[in-house]
């Protein structure tokens, strides 16, 4: 893919999350085929499926309850990340060599997630998420890793 098809791809993606419910955080992802240049699944972070409740309803319980960025991962909404891998596993979607387009740094989970389902690049848009996350997991199990400049975290500027 051309740079220019990557950055239309990043603001798509920035639009995409645009679509989260969540009140503390929005995330999008695509998942994009490189060599045909087009879209093969999107995703953005939120309730269940079918119009189940978030975690916290209108507010998050990560905030609520003071729980890190990254961690206890039982807590909070469905990921951008696992949302787009079930998506394409749902419509029989290959992730295997694809590549994916992120409005934040994946969280560990998410990393393991992306990198057992075979996609082989990832364009994470930089300043975005504040906590820990799975980038190096991805690195350290061949997952090339690129970040693109996007807009940055407002909580790190509030500091």
């Amino acid at each position: 893919m051309k740079d220019k098809h990557i950055r239309i791809r990043v603001e798509q993606c920035l639009v995409l999350a645009k679509a989260s419910n969540c009140p503390r955080r929005k995330f999008g992802a695509l998942l994009v085929d490189p060599e045909r240049n087009v879209i093969l699944m999107d995703g953005y972070n939120g309730g269940p499926r079918g119009g189940g409740n978030l975690c916290g309803g209108d507010t998050c319980l990560r905030d609520t309850q003071n729980v890190e960025s990254g961690t206890r991962m039982e807590i909070g909404c469905h990921h951008a990340e696992m949302n787009v891998v079930c998506n394409a596993a749902a419509n029989g979607v290959r992730c295997r060599g694809a590549w994916l387009i992120i409005t934040g740094e994946p969280c560990t989970m998410c990393a393991k997630l992306i990198h057992h389902a075979g996609i082989k690049r990832v364009y994470v848009v930089s300043g975005g998420y504040a906590g820990a996350n799975g980038v190096i997991y991805l690195k350290n199990h061949g997952v090339e890793v690129f970040p693109v400049e996007g807009p940055k975290d407002p909580r790190l500027s509030a500091n």
